[in-house]
């Protein structure tokens, strides 16, 4: 099956008893034992499993062309959860992009967990720099994230994985940003992908959860099923039917994103207020012909920056009326944000930077709503 038809059938089953199209929700913790103490169902208690959570996680699998797929309560749990994975079977200095997502810095500088590790970051859109840091460091793992939070980077993954492979490193992939809809990292060579269900596949801003894709059996699997099972890693049933529920509707939905993203991107790079563009889609993004071969769309994340400093940016945030300032991505609500203010001092982002989810709103009101905002700076279309 094609990647849109699995969107709606992988991991769905009728229900036997009322022949249900739509799968019950099932909350409950526990399950009855067969009267010789055996599981004959399959299902014993909710930390080692549920069926909402299987249908999800096949679903993630087969979208992803992995081996298997564990869900986690969210997105940096997830991630979390996928580095530990990789570190047992791969010890060793992480190297990590040096624009990624914030959630990750937090966690290496504000837990035990982040200052016991072994870090160094490198721009992996400079494969040369890549290609020189694995020769210094030799890391045990390589963590990417392309499309890039906040600036809309592209990595190569192709290539990563080859540098990855020739020191002998793990490669996991962070791939919220273009879901599998629009591209899958363990056909170009990641060991583990990682998605914040929270935002695309869920879809409408209500729900939590991660995933972490596999593409072959093994210890990294294993690992994973030991953190959900013994560290109590558990997604809930209900964020799990909800994630299904809006993996369903993915592929119309990201359509729509990425096409209403495209033509904002347009609008904003011959703009007189804004001074730069972040968007792959764009032929000027340095990223453009890479995005155009590992992805099949430019997915509807785009930054922007403004001919300014903070004051403007801000300035154009609140005039905004159908954008909403607020943090998150992938929703149906299109949102945006000042992301240097959110991240703090470590950020990659410029003050004069403003961070765009684009939702599923008319594109022509989502234009003039910025047209309207962006005169409050510049008085120039």
């Amino acid at each position: 099956m094609r990647i849109e038809t699995l969107a709606i059938h992988a991991g769905r089953r009728i229900d036997p008893v009322t022949g249900a199209v739509s799968e019950p929700i099932h909350l409950a913790t526990t399950f009855e034992r067969d009267e010789d103490g055996g599981f004959s169902r399959g299902f014993e208690y909710i930390r080692d499993d549920n069926p909402n959570r299987n249908s999800l996680e096949e679903c993630m699998a087969q979208l992803e062309g992995g081996y298997d797929a564990v869900a986690f309560p969210s997105g940096m749990a997830a991630i979390v959860a996928a580095i530990e994975a990789l570190a047992i079977e791969h010890p060793g200095m992480v190297l990590l992009p040096d624009d990624m997502y914030f959630g990750i810095r937090s966690l290496l500088n504000e837990t035990q967990f982040g200052r016991k590790l072994d870090v160094a970051s490198v721009d992996m859109t400079d494969l040369s720099a890549v290609e020189r840091a694995c020769k210094e460091h030799m890391p045990g793992i390589i963590w990417a994230e392309t499309p890039s939070n906040p600036l809309v980077s592209i990595v190569d993954l192709s290539e990563i994985s080859r540098l990855a492979k020739s020191v002998g490193a793990a490669l996991g992939v962070d791939n919220t940003w273009a879901t599998p809809l629009l591209q899958r990292p363990l056909d170009l060579g990641a060991d583990i992908v990682i998605h914040s269900l929270t935002k695309y596949v869920g879809g409408h801003s209500d729900m939590m959860g991660g995933i972490a894709a596999v593409r072959e059996q093994g210890q990294h699997l294993d690992e994973l099923r030991a953190i959900v099972k013994h560290r109590g890693a558990v997604m809930a049933p209900f964020d799990c039917w909800l994630a299904l529920r809006g993996i369903s509707t993915l592929p119309a939905r990201m359509q729509v994103h990425c096409e209403n993203a495209s033509k904002i991107a347009a609008y904003l790079e011959a703009h007189s207020a804004v001074t730069r563009v972040h968007f792959p889609g764009l032929q000027s993004h340095p990223g453009h012909e890479i995005a155009n071969k590992q992805m099949r769309n430019f997915g509807g994340m785009l930054s922007f920056e403004v001919d300014g400093d903070r004051a403007e940016a801000m300035a154009v945030v609140n005039a905004l009326r159908i954008f909403t300032r607020a943090t998150s991505l992938g929703g149906n609500h299109s949102l945006i944000e000042h992301r240097a203010s959110v991240e703090g001092p470590s950020t990659m982002a410029p003050e004069s930077l403003l961070r765009a989810s684009v939702g599923l709103e008319n594109v022509e009101d989502l234009l003039e709503d910025l047209d309207q905002a962006l005169r409050v700076i510049s008085p120039k279309p």
